[in-house]
């Protein structure tokens, strides 16, 4: 509803930014912001949240462009050199995580900080062009549709499907919900809540392989542009903060809210830092929708209201 609504403000106050144009070149991004909420999604419904989608993306990113460097034929082993990478930083926030326990800010922090340094040790810093193949890819479109929504469909529908009609996502939903009681129940708890990482860390690869196919020459930080939108995703989509039961197609619908947003304060002629300031905004409604006790906010108010009538 949110996101209809958007639209329909967009067409009344900014209609050029629901040109045909326009959303050719915005609906390929909010795929890949799509794809990354999906993987935040699964920390968020186990109680926990990944700093190091940045690095992890911005890696992966550049494993895909500049190992290739251009040949076509390389794009293949560029992309399982990338899985490669995002099941070992999938594997080490998850033993952080899962096994030792470390607070989940301060691991994927540290694990983000680590995968910067292997960008910069890898690309020195400098782009590298993305191969033809991939930018194919990005650039093509199906029955007027831009290739990279499928994907992002197709990666929405296959995650939700996991999570939502097997045996292993319920109980991935039960740890999220009550470690405690899922512990009880036999179920063990320690995999399914460090496996959300590894999940988290291989979609984060394929949004990357969807950005890298849009940006003709990404830089080494392309990820630091995901970080706050897919945790706005996460939390505007209803997933709890606090873990338990998630909604990954209002994630992945919320990523396309956000994309729109971003093109409708664009089109109004903001400057930067007042579309980082609106994405902010987005996030804090979105907190204080789904964390604030507003029923018992209001009864309290009523109260006061009451006695202060009664005192005068």
């Amino acid at each position: 509803m949110a996101t209809a609504g958007l639209v329909a403000v967009s067409d009344l106050v900014a209609p050029s930014s629901l040109d045909r144009g326009t959303l050719l070149t915005m609906l390929p991004f909010a795929a890949a912001l799509a794809i990354a909420a999906l993987g935040q999604t699964l920390v968020v419904m186990q109680g926990g949240i990944d700093l190091s989608v940045a690095g992890g993306l911005s890696l992966y990113v550049v494993i895909l462009t500049k190992y290739p460097a251009g040949v076509n034929g390389r794009l293949l082993p560029a992309i399982g050199i990338a899985v490669a990478a995002a099941v070992a930083a999938g594997l080490v926030n998850g033993f952080l995580i899962g096994r030792l326990r470390l607070n989940p800010i301060v691991a994927t922090l540290g694990t983000n900080a680590l995968l910067f340094g292997a960008v910069l040790w890898y690309s020195a810093g400098i782009p590298t062009t993305t191969t033809a193949r991939l930018a194919s890819m990005g650039g093509g479109l199906w029955f007027g549709v831009p290739i990279p929504v499928y994907i992002a469909v197709a990666a929405t529908a296959l995650v939700t499907v996991m999570i939502k009609l097997t045996p292993t996502g319920r109980r991935f939903e039960g740890v999220g919900a009550n470690a405690v009681s899922a512990y009880t129940a036999g179920i063990r708890v320690r995999r399914y809540s460090g496996g959300a990482y590894l999940g988290a860390q291989l979609l984060y690869c394929l949004a990357a392989v969807v950005h890298a196919s849009i940006v003709n020459q990404p830089t080494a930080y392309e990820g630091n542009n995901y970080l706050l939108p897919s945790v706005a995703a996460v939390v505007l989509g209803g997933t709890s903060l606090l873990g338990g039961r998630g909604n990954l197609v209002a994630s992945a619908i919320a990523a396309l809210f956000l994309s729109q947003l971003d093109q409708f304060v664009l089109a109004l002629g903001v400057t930067y830092a007042t579309r980082i300031l609106v994405q902010a905004g987005a996030l804090a409604v979105g907190v204080a929708l789904y964390t604030i006790d507003w029923r018992a906010m209001g009864r309290r108010l009523s109260r006061r209201r009451i006695a202060t009538l009664a005192a005068t």
